[in-house]
């Protein structure tokens, strides 16, 4: 009976030991890092500048992005696609002063494995050649955007900036 009760405890154990957490993706896991822009000002290039009204609209897309009081912002980057267009309009509510530019942003990506509970997240590096091509409308009516640096081409997290815009 020792010998069979011993065995139970064996098994038992061996099961216990063979338990795996629950696969629960964390909050704090890393994901699919968007692109961190900072805006600037074109006449004082050290000083932050806030935007106004600022509209951004993915080309081809019904997704839309509004940002006011800020100088900094987070956009996604297509993790399907090589580029990802969007329309940057400045004073967007104001129909007399508003003021649309492009910028198409030129990417390479990378698959990385997080874990079973997260699953996969998707870096991305900026083309060394290409960043990234400024446009205006169809009817000019002058950059707003002045200036784009890339600071960081290798987007891998969302705790430092990859891009300059001045205007």
């Amino acid at each position: 009976m020792k010998k069979i009760y011993l065995l139970f405890i064996c098994l038992l154990s061996i099961s216990f030991s063979s338990c795996e957490k629950d696969d629960i993706c964390e909050a704090t896991t890393a994901t699919t890092p968007k692109l961190i822009i900072e805006f600037y000002d074109i006449l004082n290039p050290l000083v932050k500048k806030n935007i106004t009204n600022l509209a951004l609209k993915e080309i081809n897309s019904t997704a839309s992005l509004v940002f006011n009081g800020t100088s900094k912002i987070q956009i996604p980057l297509k993790t399907n696609q090589d580029l990802t267009k969007y329309s940057f309009i400045l004073n967007s509510t104001d129909v007399a002063i508003k003021n649309e530019d492009f910028l198409l942003f030129n990417y390479s990506r990378q698959t990385v494995f997080v874990s079973r509970a997260c699953g996969f997240k998707t870096n991305f590096t900026l083309d060394s050649t290409l960043p990234f091509i400024k446009t205006e409308t169809s009817i000019p009516d002058g950059y707003w955007i002045q200036n784009v640096v890339i600071i960081k081409s290798n987007i891998t997290n969302e705790n430092e900036i990859h891009a300059k815009i001045y205007f």
